[in-house]
């Protein structure tokens, strides 16, 4: 049996300590607000380049 010896007490699942976990609190960030850019870009132009990005994906 060529697969050598090994510790029976390594081949244990690892025990979870639930206790100690804290939870995240996923709201602990949030920001009410707004957000404006201007841009020289029409729309017809982002969504051109944006069907560009796209075909450079599918190849």
């Amino acid at each position: 049996m060529g697969f050598g010896s090994y510790d029976e007490s390594e081949q244990q699942q690892p025990q979870d300590d639930d206790e100690d976990v804290e939870a995240v609190n996923v709201h602990e960030h949030d920001h009410d607000g707004q957000l404006e850019f201007e841009s020289d870009v029409t729309t017809d132009q982002l969504v051109s380049q944006l069907g560009s990005m796209k075909d450079d994906d599918e190849e």
